[in-house]
């Protein structure tokens, strides 16, 4: 819930504190702007200028969680709950740790986190409405807010142990800034062969090659590896449904005529083997 986490939170005008009013009916800074609280439970803090994205639609956020709610990324998921577990052990001291998911989705991820790591408390940020819907419900010590995590953060300075990133956009500058000065960023990157036996028989996107070696470079300013990139790689059994669900939650959704996916799909055979890869980098402030 938001009050769990507004002393997390920061105007996205001038990154003054905000406090919740009228029994959180609205989150106010102390230099008097004021956002309202949807009847759902999440908070939209954007600037004056609005958001520049609309996100994931309702239908990627619909498929996202029947494809994850059916446990096929499990592994995905207990490996960024366990880093994030063995980070925090040295960051929070007698703290409540506090875990920023940028582009959090549905928050299935954030909350297996919260449930790992007693008392931790979780920020999940998306640009999607429909994803915040489902974030605000996702967990009791879970606050939903919508914003770009490609423009400043409404977020505290030196507020956050860890940000987590799980296959979604980095903005390496404002999680240094966010983090405590041991805090960590958790990064999920898909690698080279993830989903690849997909490719071909749908036409969906593949994953390019050397994309831990541009995020470690294009991060280097603010945040430096804490130790090799570890790679993450198993096998799924997966039906035309759960194929379609992938397919629906991924950039691949914008860009295929959605019946033109369903005869590709209907031509795949009842199940398929195919191969999740993703390569999990742990990265600490610059100089630290």
């Amino acid at each position: 819930m938001l009050n769990d986490i507004v002393d997390v939170l920061a105007d996205p005008v001038d990154l003054t504190p905000l406090r919740g009013e009228d029994d959180f009916a609205r989150l106010v800074s102390e230099s008097g702007h004021s956002y309202d609280v949807a009847k759902q439970g999440y908070v939209t803090l954007a600037s004056g200028k609005g958001l520049n994205h609309e996100g994931d639609s309702l239908e990627m956020i619909n498929s996202r969680e029947t494809f994850l709610s059916n446990g096929h990324f499990a592994p995905f998921v207990e490996a960024v709950s366990d880093r994030v577990a063995d980070a925090v052990e040295r960051t929070s001291g007698d703290r409540d740790p506090v875990i920023l998911e940028a582009g959090a989705g549905t928050g299935y991820y954030l909350a297996h986190t919260l449930d790992l790591i007693e008392g931790s408390r979780g920020v999940g940020l998306d640009i999607s409405v429909p994803a915040a819907k489902h974030l605000a419900k996702a967990h009791p010590r879970l606050g939903a807010v919508v914003a770009d995590a490609w423009e400043q953060l409404p977020v505290r300075t030196g507020s956050v142990d860890v940000v987590t990133v799980v296959f979604a956009p980095r903005n390496p500058k404002e999680f240094a800034r966010v983090l405590v000065d041991d805090g960590e960023a958790v990064i999920l990157v898909a690698d080279q062969g993830h989903l690849d036996e997909l490719r071909d028989p749908l036409g969906i996107l593949g994953v390019e090659g050397g994309k831990v070696e541009r995020l470690v470079d294009q991060a280097s300013q603010w945040l430096t590896p804490v130790c090799d990139p570890e790679l993450i790689s198993f096998p799924m059994q997966l039906g035309r449904e759960a194929i379609a669900a992938q397919v629906g939650m991924s950039p691949s959704a914008r860009h295929l005529d959605p019946e033109v996916l369903r005869q590709r799909l209907d031509a795949l055979p009842d199940q398929m083997r195919v191969t999740a890869r993703a390569q999990l980098i742990r990265m600490r402030k610059a100089g630290q």
